[in-house]
């Protein structure tokens, strides 16, 4: 693989000045930076009375999330298209945009049965950054370029740019990084027009409007964007299988909770009863699919794993396949 050209990199990405019309005049026209006079007398508030007014500025949310759907629902099928063809998804982001696409990556393994390396979170300032803020680091294109080259990452891949503001240096320079190593690439902000759109091949704003602390896009800016993370890795996973009907089909049952999960996951799919369910689970090594087919269907262990393969993982084609 060829290693980007760091200084075309800098060339044409964001860097401290592009802040500015020629002060702070672009930052401020932002609506993630902006100010808004309802919120401007906060700190007189009583407890409750601050807390109903951030209730109600949260409530604004998932409304912002549903008219952005038409632009979410095809980056998800886009996503999953990579990935059903062997592909990996990788988050990318700075701050708190970065912490929540780690955050989802992170979620996957335990939830759906995912490999560590098929989902994937990069922030900005490596590691430490997900607890101390690295100061300086989203502001570097050539760091984000470098990420997707350390992340070997290839055309098979699907790339998502997280940033509030949707002009964060290091989150485009990743994009265009990706974008030119054939990978799909997705950009989530928060604003319209925004910079990060415009360098991905999928584009994904949600406008949320002023944060009740200005300029604070761990809130509302934050809170969508976790929706979106939610929807994308979630239903992605759908589509590849890793649930039945809205049941976890893939979890990894590491500890006694999630046991007891998987038991109650047997039973209710195979209509068998809690030590029947157990069984089924202990003879498969504790795999939920494989387990499912042994108690509702009769299946060795061995001819359930066999099934499961010959239908791509799918549980509902392997139940459905004519014996």
């Amino acid at each position: 693989m060829n290693r980007i050209d760091r200084t075309d990199v800098a060339d044409h990405a964001p860097n401290d000045d592009s802040d500015t019309d020629t002060g702070a005049g672009l930052m401020t026209s932002l609506t993630t930076e902006a100010g808004d006079p309802r919120y401007a007398h906060i700190d007189e508030l009583p407890t409750a009375a601050l807390a109903d007014l951030m209730n109600d500025a949260d409530a604004t949310v998932p409304a912002a999330v549903r008219r952005a759907l038409p632009s979410i629902v095809p980056a998800i099928d886009a996503i999953a298209a990579r990935m059903k063809g062997g592909g990996g998804l990788l988050y990318v982001g700075a701050g708190t945009s970065g912490r929540l696409g780690v955050l989802d990556a992170s979620e996957c393994p335990p939830t759906f049965g995912t490999a560590p390396s098929l989902v994937r979170g990069i922030i900005a300032g490596g590691p430490p950054a997900i607890i101390t803020p690295v100061e300086g680091a989203e502001d570097d294109p050539v760091a984000g370029a470098a990420a997707i080259d350390d992340a070997v990452v290839t055309a098979a891949d699907a790339v998502v740019g997280i940033a509030s503001s949707g002009r964060t240096p290091y989150v485009i320079g990743a994009i265009r990084r990706a974008a030119e190593l054939g990978a799909l690439t997705v950009g989530l902000s928060c604003n319209a027009g925004a910079p990060l759109g415009a360098a991905a091949e999928m584009s994904i704003e949600v406008p949320v409007g002023p944060e009740i602390v200005a300029g604070s896009t761990r809130l509302k800016a934050g809170t969508a964007q976790k929706l979106v993370l939610n929807m994308i890795s979630t239903i992605v996973m759908v589509r590849l299988g890793k649930t039945y009907g809205n049941l976890m089909v893939d979890l990894v049952p590491t500890n006694e909770k999630l046991r007891r999960r998987a038991i109650r996951i047997v039973g209710e799919i195979a209509e068998v009863s809690a030590s029947e369910s157990r069984a089924a689970l202990d003879a498969t090594a504790f795999d939920i699919k494989a387990a499912v087919l042994v108690a509702a269907l009769g299946l060795s262990p061995q001819d359930a794993t066999t099934r499961l393969d010959r239908n791509g993982g799918h549980l509902r084609r392997a139940m459905e396949e004519r014996r």
